[in-house]
C-alpha cells in the first residue's frame, strides 16, 4: 500500500510548489499521485483474495445434499424452552427444550430430514424424535435417526411411506448450549448499576440458526406457524413475536418457574422466530390498534434512551402502510436493544432485535449521527415487516431483493419522521458512492445468484454484503425514479397483495411493475424485466462518456484497475440500458436512454459557453465522464457562482472525477481541480464527497514530502468552512439547525484538526483540559465528541489514550462508549495501536460484535495500516474461528 513508500524529491520542487499556491500544488500532487500507481508491486506479496473454501456434501444421499427434499412442507410449531440463566455443574449454560411440527407430505417418502445444530437428544426409545399420526393418518415405525452433523440435519428413516396429502406430527425432546455466540438461542450478558452480571436468552435466526434452537425445516419458503411456550425465572419477562396468551406458575425440579405461553403467529419462515427472556424495562405507545414498546436495560430505559425510539416508530409505521396500502399485520411492535448482537439490527416479526447504538439515544452523549442510525435503521426493520416478513423470497440467492429493498425504502420512512432532514439526498453518499468503490472491481458479483449457487450457511452468509444492501437499494431507487415513485408504489401494492403470507422470487416483482407500467401508459424502451436484468444478472456498471462537441455518447463497464481481467461471463457483455436524465446551464431535457453501446443524441452538443451535466441527484447507478471542453466549462461553473450546480451533483463532480482518475480516464490534476471551489463550499455533500476521495491522496502522500504541501493546500480550504461554523455556532456552543449542517460542522473539526489547524488542535486540548479536571462534567458538544477524541488521542500523547480509555470503560451509554472505543484509534504511536490491536482479543476489554470494528478504524490510520494488517494475517485462525 502506498502508504508505505517513501518518495523521493528534491527539496527545491517543494519549495517551488509552496510557492505558487493551489493550482502549483495541484500540479505536484498529481506528479507525485502518477509515480505512486505506477510503481510496480511488491514481488513479495501475493493476492491474498480468495473465494471461501467450498463445504458442499457430496450428493449421494438426501442427508449429504444441503437443500430439502420437497417431499414434506410444514405446517404448525409448537416450541417449548425453557432457558437456564446461571451455569451448571460444567459451568455451561443450557436451555431444554421440547417441540413438535407438523407437516403434510407431499409425495410418498419414506424419509424425513429436518434441520437441527448442536443439539442434544433424549431419547424415546431408541430414536431422537418420535412420530405421531394427525387425523387418524397411519404412521409407518422408524427404523432408524442420526444427526448428519456436516449438513446439520436430524434425519429419520421410516419402514414405511408417508402417504402424499397426510399429515403427520414429529416430536422431539432436547437440550442445547445458551452460548455467547451470538446466534441461535445465545445469550447477552451486562453489568447493571450495582456490579452485578445480568444474563440475557435471547435469539438470532437468521439465516441459518433456528435449527439451533429446536429442530426445524429451517429455509425460508418453508412457512408454518408457530406457537411458542417460554419457561422462564419467575423475576424475569419472556417475550416472542406475538403478545402473550397466558401465564402461570409451575413447580420444576423443586423450583417455581413462570411459564408463558404465546399467541400462534401467522404463517412465517422460521429465520423471523425470536424470543427473549430477561429483565429489562420497557417504555410504551400504541398507534392504532398496534401496542409499541422499546425495551432495554432498566438504567437506559430510565435515562430515557428509549424515548426517541418510540417517538418515531407510531410515524414509520403509519407511513408503511400508507406505502404498502397494507395494515400492519400483527397486533404489536417490540423493539429491543441487545448489549451483545452480531448485526446492527433483525426484522423478526413483531419482535426486532437491534444493538443498543441502533435503538438507544441519550440526549446528552448521543450525537446528530447516532440520532440518524436510529431513525434509519428502525425505518429499515419496519420496512421488512411487510416486505421480506409478509411477503417473503424464496431462498437467499435473491437476498438483494429483500435487503436492497429495505436498504432503500429506509430513507423514505426515515424522512416521513424526520422531514426536516433531507435525509434522502444521503442515500447517494452512504450507500450508491460506496458501493461503486467495491463494484467497480472484478471480484464483484451481480446482484442475484442462480439458485444453486447458494446452498451452504456460509454460501449465505457471504450473500449479506453491500452488493446486496446497497447496489440493492441504488438500483431500486433508480427504478422508482424512471418509473416514478406513485407508479412504483402500485406495482409494489399489487405485489404484496397478492403473495401476502407466501415466497416470491424477484421476476414476481418485475412482473407486478410490469403490470403497473402497462396501466399507466409508462413509455420504456423495453419492459421491467428486460431493463431490470442487465443490472440485477451481471455486477459492475457503465460509465456513460458524452462529447458535448459530437453528440456522441457511449457506456463502458467501469474497472478502478483498467489494466484487470473480468473472468465471470455476462450474456449482456457488460453493456446496460441506462436511464440518463440531463440539463445544460439554461434547461432540464427529458429523459433519454442509452440502450445500445454508443448512440448520438444531438441535445448532448451543446455550445462553447454552455455545459452538460448528466445524472441529475445521481438517480442512475453510473459514472458519467465527459470531453476536456465540458469539464472545464463544468469547473468554471463551480468557481464563478457553484449553486448553479444542484448539490448533490457538486457532490457528484468530485466523486466522479477521483474515480475516473484513479480508473486513467481523466487525469489526478482535473480531479484535484474540482475540490478548488470548497474553500467558498458549505454544504454538507459536496464537501463529503472531497473529504471520502482526498482520504485516499492522504493515505498514499502521509510519508512522501508532498505531503506538507497537500496538508497547506487543505488547510487553505478548509478554513473558510471552520470559520463559518465558528461564526454560526458562536464559538462552539449552538448547534446548526440541519441534519447536513450538523454533519458539515463536523467535517470542519474533523478535518482542522487532522490537518493540524493551530486553533482547532487548540480547541480540543482546551476541551481536554477541562474534562481532566472534572470528569465527571464532560464539556465536549455530543456532535463534536468523535472528532475532538480522536484530535485528543492524536496529540496528546499515553496520558491521553490512557484517559480515553479509563473514559470508554466506565461509559454506560453505548454511543458514547463507540465514540471512545473509535477515538483510541487515532494514536499515532505504533506500540499503543499494537497493544489496542491485541485487545481485540480479549471480550472482556473489547466486546465481541465489537472487534471488527475496532481493528478497521485502526487499519483507517495510517500509522495502524501496516500494524492491522500484520496482526490479522497473525491471528487469522483465532479472528475467524471467533
Amino acid at each position: 500500500m502506498a502508504a508505505g513508500f517513501f518518495i523521493s524529491k528534491s527539496v527545491g520542487i517543494v519549495a517551488i510548489v509552496l510557492g505558487l499556491g493551489a493550482v502549483a500544488t495541484i500540479i505536484a500532487l498529481s506528479v507525485v499521485y502518477a509515480q505512486e500507481k505506477n510503481k510496480p508491486t511488491d514481488p513479495g506479496i501475493a493476492d491474498t483474495t480468495t473465494a471461501a473454501p467450498s463445504s458442499t456434501a457430496a450428493p449421494n444421499k438426501p442427508w449429504n445434499r444441503w437443500r430439502l427434499p420437497t417431499t414434506l412442507r410444514p405446517e404448525s410449531y409448537e416450541v417449548t424452552l425453557q432457558p437456564f440463566l446461571t451455569p451448571d455443574a460444567n459451568n455451561t449454560y443450557i436451555f431444554k427444550g421440547n417441540s413438535s411440527v407438523v407437516f403434510v407430505c407431499m409425495e410418498a417418502t419414506d424419509l424425513i430430514l429436518i434441520h437441527s445444530k448442536k443439539l442434544k437428544y433424549t431419547l424415546q426409545g431408541s430414536f431422537h424424535a418420535s412420530l405421531h399420526a394427525v387425523n387418524g393418518s397411519s404412521v409407518p415405525h422408524i427404523s432408524n435417526t442420526w444427526l448428519e452433523t456436516p449438513t446439520q440435519y436430524l434425519v429419520v428413516q421410516l419402514n414405511g411411506l408417508l402417504q402424499q396429502g397426510q399429515r403427520y406430527r414429529l416430536v422431539s425432546i432436547f437440550t442445547g448450549e445458551l452460548a455467547d455466540d451470538l446466534a441461535g438461542f445465545y445469550r447477552s450478558e451486562y453489568v447493571d448499576e450495582s456490579g452485578n452480571k445480568k444474563v440475557v436468552a435471547t435469539t438470532q435466526m437468521q439465516a441459518a440458526d433456528a435449527r439451533k434452537a429446536f429442530p426445524c425445516f429451517d429455509e425460508p419458503a418453508m412457512k408454518a406457524t408457530f406457537t411458542v411456550t417460554l419457561i422462564h425465572p419467575s423475576d424475569h419477562k419472556a417475550i416472542s413475536n406475538m403478545p402473550a396468551r397466558s401465564t402461570w406458575q409451575q413447580q420444576i425440579d423443586g423450583k417455581r418457574w413462570n411459564v408463558t405461553e404465546f399467541q400462534t403467529t401467522p404463517k412465517m419462515s422460521t429465520y423471523l422466530l425470536a424470543f427473549i427472556v430477561s429483565q429489562f424495562s420497557y417504555v410504551h405507545n400504541t398507534s392504532g390498534k398496534v401496542l409499541i414498546r422499546i425495551w432495554g436495560r432498566p438504567k437506559a430505559i430510565a435515562e430515557g434512551q428509549g424515548s426517541y425510539a418510540l417517538k418515531v416508530t407510531g410515524p414509520i409505521l403509519n407511513f408503511f402502510e400508507r406505502h404498502y396500502n397494507t395494515a400492519y399485520p400483527l397486533p404489536k411492535s417490540d423493539q429491543v436493544g441487545l448489549p451483545d448482537f452480531n448485526a446492527g439490527a433483525m426484522e423478526n416479526w413483531g419482535l426486532v432485535t437491534y444493538r443498543e447504538n441502533s435503538l438507544l439515544f441519550d440526549n446528552a452523549y448521543s450525537s446528530i449521527g447516532n440520532k440518524e442510525r436510529v431513525v434509519t435503521i428502525i425505518a429499515h426493520e419496519l420496512a421488512h415487516q411487510w416486505f421480506g416478513n409478509l411477503v417473503t423470497l424464496r431462498w437467499w440467492n435473491d437476498l438483494w431483493l429483500n435487503e436492497g429493498f429495505a436498504s432503500y425504502v429506509e430513507y423514505l420512512g426515515a424522512d416521513s419522521a424526520e422531514p426536516s432532514w433531507n435525509i434522502k439526498d444521503l442515500m447517494v453518499l452512504n450507500e450508491v458512492y460506496k458501493v461503486m468503490a467495491t463494484d467497480a472491481l472484478t471480484t464483484s458479483h451481480p446482484l442475484s445468484f442462480r439458485e444453486d449457487e447458494i446452498n451452504t450457511p456460509a454460501q449465505i452468509s457471504e450473500v449479506f454484503d453491500s452488493i446486496s444492501y446497497s447496489k440493492g437499494a441504488s438500483v431500486l431507487r433508480m427504478l422508482s425514479d424512471f418509473l416514478t415513485e406513485d407508479v412504483f408504489k402500485k406495482g409494489l401494492q399489487s405485489y404484496l397483495h397478492t403473495f401476502a403470507y407466501g415466497s416470491t422470487t424477484y421476476m414476481d416483482l418485475w412482473s407486478h411493475l410490469q403490470k403497473a407500467v402497462m396501466e399507466n401508459n409508462v413509455s420504456l424502451p423495453n419492459n421491467i424485466s428486460d431493463i431490470m436484468d442487465r443490472w440485477t444478472l451481471q455486477m459492475g456498471f457503465p460509465v456513460v462518456t458524452v462529447n458535448t462537441l459530437t453528440g456522441d455518447v457511449r457506456q463502458d463497464h467501469f474497472l478502478l484497475d483498467p489494466t484487470s481481467v473480468v473472468e465471470r461471463p455476462s450474456v449482456f457483455n457488460y453493456t446496460w440500458i441506462v436511464p440518463i436524465t440531463w440539463k445544460t446551464r439554461e434547461a432540464t431535457g427529458n429523459r433519454y436512454w442509452l440502450t445500445n453501446h454508443s448512440a448520438i443524441n444531438n441535445q448532448f452538443r451543446v455550445n462553447s459557453s454552455d455545459w452538460l451535466l448528466l445524472n441529475l441527484d445521481v438517480s442512475g447507478y453510473f459514472r458519467v465522464n465527459y470531453n476536456p471542453q465540458n469539464w472545464n466549462q463544468l469547473l468554471r461553473q463551480l468557481s464563478t457562482n457553484h449553486q448553479a450546480i444542484p448539490v448533490i451533483n457538486r457532490a457528484q463532480i468530485i466523486d466522479d472525477a477521483f474515480n475516473l482518475a484513479r480508473a486513467k480516464y481523466v487525469s489526478v490534476t482535473l480531479a484535484l481541480n474540482t475540490t478548488r471551489f470548497l474553500s467558498r463550499e458549505t454544504a454538507y455533500m459536496p464537501w463529503e464527497a472531497a473529504l471520502n476521495n482526498l482520504h485516499y491522496f492522504q493515505l498514499m502522500f502521509d510519508r512522501s514530502e508532498v505531503f506538507g504541501v497537500m496538508t497547506k493546500y487543505m488547510q487553505k480550504q478548509v478554513m473558510p468552512l471552520f470559520n463559518h461554523y465558528k461564526n454560526i455556532t458562536n464559538g462552539w456552543i449552538t448547534i446548526p439547525s440541519g441534519l447536513m449542517d450538523q454533519y458539515n460542522e463536523i467535517n470542519a473539526i474533523s478535518t482542522a484538526c487532522s490537518y493540524g489547524i493551530a486553533e482547532c488542535q487548540s480547541l480540543s486540548t482546551d476541551y481536554f483540559r477541562k474534562w481532566q479536571q472534572n470528569v465527571a462534567k464532560n464539556p465536549i458538544p455530543p456532535n463534536l465528541r468523535s472528532s475532538i477524541y480522536c484530535s485528543i488521542v492524536a496529540t496528546g500523547g499515553e496520558e491521553a489514550w490512557n484517559f480515553i480509555w479509563e473514559r470508554f470503560k466506565e461509559a454506560t451509554v453505548v454511543s458514547e462508549a463507540d465514540k471512545l472505543r473509535t477515538a483510541l484509534s487515532c494514536s499515532p504511536q505504533p506500540w499503543i495501536l499494537n497493544r489496542y490491536l491485541q485487545y481485540t482479543l480479549d471480550p472482556n476489554k473489547i466486546r465481541k460484535q465489537d472487534a471488527t470494528a475496532t481493528i478497521n478504524s485502526i487499519a483507517s490510520n495510517v500509522v495502524g495500516q501496516s500494524l492491522a494488517w500484520d496482526f490479522i494475517r497473525g491471528n487469522w485462525r483465532m479472528l475467524f474461528t471467533q
